[in-house]
């Protein structure tokens, strides 16, 4: 059971996609070429459910923003793509459409009464402590969303916890007490913790180079492109007040004060002018743009030349992809953006990825050499060890007694104990994530008498878990799935 614990332990904590529906406020984002607003149209069906880019925009928001909480404000757009987060997305909502197939072949549904119930229950539409209907109207519009939109949103919610709610999850006197009694198991062990820090490797020309030839596979150069482009730097301009006036007017919605009411022209003014030359810049980079394609440039404009890498991009990572997708057929870029200024780019050769010669490649090589023999040497002494060592001796511990052992950091400490209790040997060795191993051997086990509270929870929560990945698993061989986006 504790093995199951281990290695599940993902299932433990509730899933997003059935609790989740306090999004607004959360501020929302985008990628690729998409916008929040853009609804138009399916990016995947599941059964007779349609997943529209709209709910998509929503879910990866919602996503982003719990990563951005967890890495405590460093978290971007490449960490996002790093980790997969439109996939992450998609899937959190084609769970939800597998579960809303469901409730409609039983004719479930969430009744006016409910859904108002609900909604009055979050606190970000109170006012001293009450549910004001202002301000959730008012809330709502800050975050560009309509009432129909979010209560469509938390009827789907209600509705898929409705359809989760009628799984029998309902813990049993026995699962309790052998949960507890897992929790009680106490192991008295010796061990010792064995570091590579006194491992020395050889590290000379004669080691490095035959490790080089098998794996110069291993060490490429990096793909590079070597570009033209065009500058055009930000345009600031003077505009008499009809023109401030009349784009003011086209144009009201743009500028807003931080309760989402708009601003009159008089405290607009610096931003409707911000706003004239940023049209301004890119009207301009446009025309040279074009006129560039058709080799109609003036004499005045100035062309430079760079290589542009992974490594070397005084630009952005989004550059740098379109970059990649030119050819000698269609070298030419639209401009884009960066910092105030536009850049337009012109293809001219394409360097591709090479294995490094080896005075290229050495520091990389070394690297990768020495960590691969302080491992296997490492593990050597860990084995040649085992039969005899002698190391720390500890009281009687259970897998939440990290905090006992002292020569390790709590870190290393948990997952070391995580480990041993899922072992069936006496003596052995435990690999640790920071490089360490330890040697263990335990001198006796015993049974506590300790009463854990909250076992029936925990057990519920486990079933619960299961139940769901089960059902889930189930519905998809029985709704199909479509997915129209490409990528994920």
């Amino acid at each position: 059971m504790i093995t199951w614990m281990q290695r599940h332990k993902k299932y433990l904590i509730v899933t997003i996609w059935i609790s989740t529906i306090a999004f607004v406020g959360a501020g929302f984002v985008g990628w690729g070429q998409y916008s929040y607003g853009d609804k138009a149209g399916s990016v995947a069906k599941v059964g007779d459910v349609e997943i529209t880019m709209g709910e998509l925009q929503k879910s990866y928001s919602r996503l982003y923003n719990q990563y951005n909480q967890m890495f405590q404000g460093d978290f971007d757009e490449e960490r996002a793509k790093s980790f997969g987060l439109q996939a992450q997305a998609l899937s959190q909502l084609t769970d939800q459409a597998l579960l809303l197939n469901l409730a409609a072949e039983y004719d479930l549904e969430i009744t006016d009464t409910e859904l108002l119930d609900e909604i009055k229950t979050q606190d970000y539409f109170f006012v001293d402590g009450v549910f004001d209907k202002e301000t959730y109207k008012q809330t709502l519009a800050n975050n560009n969303l309509t009432l129909k939109e979010y209560e469509s949103d938390v009827r789907k919610q209600l509705l898929i916890q409705k359809v989760i709610s009628l799984l029998p999850v309902v813990p049993n006197e026995n699962e309790a007490n052998i949960l507890n009694t897992i929790m009680n198991i106490a192991d008295k062990i010796n061990y010792k913790v064995l570091s590579d820090e006194q491992i020395v490797v050889d590290t000379s020309d004669a080691s490095l180079k035959p490790y080089w030839e098998k794996k110069q596979q291993n060490f490429m150069s990096e793909v590079s492109y070597e570009v033209k482009y065009i500058k055009q730097e930000k345009i600031s301009k003077t505009y008499d007040e009809d023109k401030i006036k009349q784009h003011y007017s086209d144009n009201k919605t743009h500028f807003k004060d931080s309760e989402g009411k708009i601003l009159p022209l008089a405290d607009a003014k610096e931003a409707v002018i911000a706003e004239l030359n940023a049209k301004a810049t890119k009207d301009a980079a446009l025309r040279t743009y074009i006129a560039y394609k058709k080799g109609k440039l003036g004499s005045d404009v100035k062309i430079q030349t760079t290589t542009i890498s992974a490594s070397s991009n005084p630009y952005n990572a989004d550059v740098l992809k379109k970059i990649s997708t030119l050819s000698v057929i269609s070298p030419y870029m639209k401009p884009v953006l960066v910092g105030d200024d536009y850049y337009t780019f012109e293809l001219i050769k394409t360097n591709p990825s090479v294995p490094k010669r080896y005075e290229q490649a050495k520091q990389d090589v070394l690297q990768m050499y020495v960590a691969e023999q302080k491992k296997n040497k490492l593990y050597e002494l860990a084995q040649n060890s085992l039969a005899t060592f002698k190391g720390t001796t500890t009281d009687f511990i259970t897998n939440r007694d990290a905090v006992k052992l002292t020569n390790m950091n709590i870190t290393d400490a948990n997952e070391f104990l995580i480990q041993l209790f899922m072992q069936t040997k006496k003596r052995g060795i435990i690999s640790l994530e920071n490089g360490n191993v330890v040697l263990y051997t335990i001198l006796e086990q015993k049974l506590l008498d300790v009463a854990n509270e909250n076992q029936d929870e925990t057990v519920s929560k486990i079933k619960s878990a299961m139940f769901n990945e089960g059902l889930i698993n189930n519905l998809k061989s029985k709704y199909q799935t479509e997915i129209f986006i490409q990528g994920l």
